[in-house]
């Protein structure tokens, strides 16, 4: 409905807390915005996991008060899923639990295995049966296979294996595991309540069960809980972080610190360096709710303009509806957005959104909004034009879907009949996010560059891979 690029997923795991499996139910709502189509929690009450899955919203999974009395014991995790090409199936839900001959594994993983493929054929060949098509079930073959008795090695063992990008959280019958690729393309941290560790894709979770933010999760860290406490471990060859950029720009909850960072401050900072870069005359200044508040606070602060509530979005929108044929036009976008004509007539508008996918619902934005009574409509994104597939966890269109990949920025602006259109630059995205952090790590931002940290075997990069 929304020409947007999904979610990638999230995870979240507790131990050594009697309320386990209710928490993570709670983490899980912090973070259904990283994946809406299915969820699941496995617990551990020391001597077998237990595990609920289901397809659907985590208040529709985990309606039941039953539910959570088939899940007792002092830990556990959970998953929110976003499908591909891995297939929106019960099958594929996560955690992904499985009996082996050392006992019980459950594993839930945000991220996407570059060669997830190529293990997979090599594996199957040896005779190994997988029951999902999710790139997960991988990692669960090469655990199995791993000749050590040592979790931390079998564990070390299977990811040395796997290229790409992996927040992983695993539970045992006695333990919790949670590990961070080398990296660290995704985000993961690390948290304490009431003598518990918990961990989560974003310190959102942690606000919710009012859990204390420790620390991040360091890329290539193994973070493994017991009874006896909490053990790290770095088994995996560095490598220079590369933290995905995007989660700045739209995926994480404006309300989460990640990569050492807050999401917010950087959001706002990114339409201050906007309007910086692409001033224009004008009246007001309007988001695209909700991802694109934070970047308009900050153009419309740097360019002394009034912000006003222009758009006002529909939170109660399903994930499917029944369109009508010819009545209304534009309905996938006015369903959930509606333009205030109070505010918008006879105005200069600066509209203000975090990125362009296809351009589709940008020229239906425009197009909303002239016909509410707005005398000019400048189109500014708080990032670079968006060209290249993600495959690391982020569900990209191929490159030829990719609107900037084959057309000049006249041509957007053309197209989704702006007035003007003004993207962020690539240094300025970078000079912001930099602005806000102790550190000068060096982000992912391939999907606008085109430089991949990691390489992908046998894949074209005019292509994406499906993430499961």
């Amino acid at each position: 409905m929304f020409d947007k690029l999904h979610e990638e997923c999230g995870v979240f795991g507790i131990y050594g807390h009697p309320e386990a499996a209710n928490l993570s139910y709670l983490g899980l709502y912090a973070l259904q915005h990283r994946g809406q189509e299915g969820c699941g929690i496995v617990s551990s009450d020391g001597y077998r996991l237990n595990a609920h899955r289901g397809m659907g919203l985590v208040s529709d999974v985990f309606k039941f008060d039953e539910v959570f009395d088939r899940l007792p014991g002092h830990a556990a995790i959970g998953h929110v899923r976003y499908s591909t090409a891995g297939g929106n199936d019960i099958k594929n839900c996560q955690p992904i639990m499985v009996d082996y001959s050392r006992g019980s594994i459950a594993v839930a993983h945000n991220g996407n295995l570059v060669n997830a493929d190529e293990l997979r054929c090599r594996l199957e060949k040896k005779g190994s049966i997988f029951s999902t098509t999710a790139d997960t079930e991988t990692i669960i073959h090469l655990i199995a296979r791993a000749q050590s008795d040592s979790l931390v090695e079998r564990v070390s063992e299977a990811l040395s294996q796997v290229s790409g990008a992996y927040s992983l959280v695993f539970l045992t019958e006695t333990r919790m595991v949670a590990v961070r690729d080398p990296h660290g393309f995704r985000p993961l941290s690390l948290g304490r309540l009431d003598g518990a560790y918990v961990v989560a894709s974003e310190s959102c979770a942690f606000d919710l069960i009012e859990a204390e933010f420790i620390r991040e999760v360091e890329p290539g860290e193994m973070i493994v809980v017991n009874k006896e406490g909490l053990k790290s471990y770095f088994p995996f060859k560095k490598a220079d972080p590369t933290p995905c950029i995007f989660e700045y720009i739209y995926f994480a909850r404006p309300d989460s610190r990640i990569f050492d960072r807050m999401v917010y401050s950087v959001r706002k900072e990114f339409g201050h360096q906007l309007a910086r870069e692409h001033a224009v005359e004008a009246d007001l200044v309007i988001a695209v709710p909700d991802s694109g508040v934070p970047a308009a606070m900050g153009y419309a602060e740097e360019a002394g303009l009034p912000l006003e509530l222009g758009l006002i979005r529909n939170h109660y929108v399903g994930r499917t509806f029944i369109e009508p044929q010819q009545s209304i036009r534009h309905f996938g976008v006015k369903i959930k957005l509606n333009p205030v004509r109070e505010i918008l007539s006879g105005k200069r508008v600066v509209v203000v959104d975090d990125s362009i996918v296809r351009g589709t619902t940008s020229r239906k934005i425009v197009k909303m909004l002239r016909d509410a009574g707005a005398k000019e409509v400048h189109l500014r994104i708080s990032s670079p034009p968006t060209s290249y597939p993600c495959f690391y966890g982020i569900d990209t269109p191929s490159r030829k879907e990719l609107i900037s990949a084959s057309h000049t920025i006249d041509e957007i602006s053309t197209y989704v009949t702006a007035d003007t259109l003004g993207y962020l630059s690539l240094d300025g995205l970078n000079a912001a996010v930099q602005m806000h952090g102790q550190d000068n790590t060096r982000f992912c931002d391939a999907c606008f560059s085109g430089k991949y940290p990691v390489k992908f075997p046998r894949v074209k990069t005019d292509e994406q891979m499906g993430l499961f």
